[in-house]
């Protein structure tokens, strides 16, 4: 053999130094999209924050993904928008944000629990929840929701919220919302929250209330569409189960069923932001099968694992088995507290539409 034979030279039998085939022909190369390193700088944007996101992986890549779906779906004129609102994200201090997309034209329909309006509604008309106070360290924490029982004070996580508002919502409600659904008899649950957003927007202008009027005033004033199918598992529900025992006002579950149909079939291009999982994502979700259509974009946050199986947490894929995405609809999904991700989502997507 040579003195000069090249030890990286492959002999005839096929075999010798890896360094010759760095690369095997028949393996896929992941070269194209190296992994980088996310920046984070003083004066950055939140929508700046976002795309480095999209140089990581993990979470951070699903974000990265779950903004560009967004603001790809904020920023298509022709694509009807529906949000569904579940969790106490009212309370969460969420209030502002969902109103002002609803106020700035980015949403065509909101789909939210009973509890979300009748919190929006207590805000509306002067009431306030409160940041909960640290623990006696000398009570345990049963001794201290004991002592909130005591002081008639309702605990949500850490938002506090004291029993009188719910007394001046039921009064709101008989004296500002069922006597007008009274003269209509058997209405809609949409009817109830478009009368509701009306009564909100009214009283905290006359009261001049601090506080914005809100999420369902919102809607009223921009004629977008609330539908609460669960509305009977909160607050407003019972107060008007109690109303419609002495009174003509009662509601038809089915009758919303028509005009939300109506407007996925109407649709261009239709996407649906879900906010937490439960009745919401699932009716935002079926009204796809009665159309010909399904959705072009959806994101979703949730805090659910889909390996239980329930709605909550299903996959957005899981959607796609079932006709309610479209097979080639844009959608990402992330995985954590809608308090942090909502409002980094949305600000991240308002400010490419807008500034772009």
């Amino acid at each position: 053999m040579s003195d000069d034979h090249d030890p990286d030279e492959v002999d005839g039998s096929g075999e010798g130094d890896a360094s010759a085939t760095p690369h095997d022909p028949h393996r896929e190369e992941f070269s194209e999209d190296p992994l980088a390193h996310a920046e984070a700088r003083a004066g950055m944007t939140v929508s700046e924050l976002v795309e480095q996101y999209g140089h990581a992986g993990i979470g951070a890549e699903s974000v990265h993904e779950a903004g560009d779906v967004l603001a790809e779906m904020f920023g298509d004129d022709d694509c009807t928008v529906f949000l569904s609102l579940a969790g106490a994200m009212v309370p969460a201090g969420m209030r502002r944000i969902v109103a002002d997309l609803i106020r700035d034209g980015y949403v065509d329909a909101l789909v939210t629990t009973g509890a979300n309006l009748t919190h929006d509604a207590i805000e509306a008309i002067g009431g306030k929840h409160h940041h909960g106070r640290d623990r006696d360290p000398e009570k345990t924490l049963r001794e201290h929701d004991e002592q909130l029982r005591d002081e008639e004070v309702d605990r949500i996580y850490n938002v506090y919220l004291p029993q009188e508002h719910f007394a001046l919502f039921e009064a709101h409600l008989r004296d500002e919302v069922f006597p007008a659904l009274d003269e209509e008899g058997t209405v809609s649950i949409a009817r109830l929250c478009e009368e509701l957003g009306r009564a909100n927007s009214e009283v905290n202008e006359q009261e001049d209330i601090d506080e914005a009027p809100g999420i369902a005033a919102a809607a009223y004033e921009h004629d977008v569409p609330i539908y609460c199918p669960a509305v009977q598992d909160s607050v407003l529900g019972l107060q008007a189960w109690m109303y419609s025992q002495t009174g003509e006002f009662t509601l038809d579950a089915l009758a919303d069923m028509t005009p939300l149909t109506d407007l996925a079939f109407d649709a261009d291009d239709a996407g649906c932001l879900l906010v937490g999982g439960g009745v919401p994502k699932n009716f935002t979700l079926q009204t796809m099968l009665v159309t010909p259509r399904a959705y072009d974009y959806a994101v979703q946050v949730t805090m659910d694992p889909e390996a239980t199986g329930g709605l909550s947490g299903a996959t957005l894929e899981e959607a796609r088995s079932w006709g309610k995405l479209e097979k080639d609809a844009r959608n990402a999904s992330v995985y954590g507290d809608a308090t942090v991700m909502l409002p980094m989502l949305v600000a991240a997507a308002r400010e490419r539409v807008e500034l772009s």
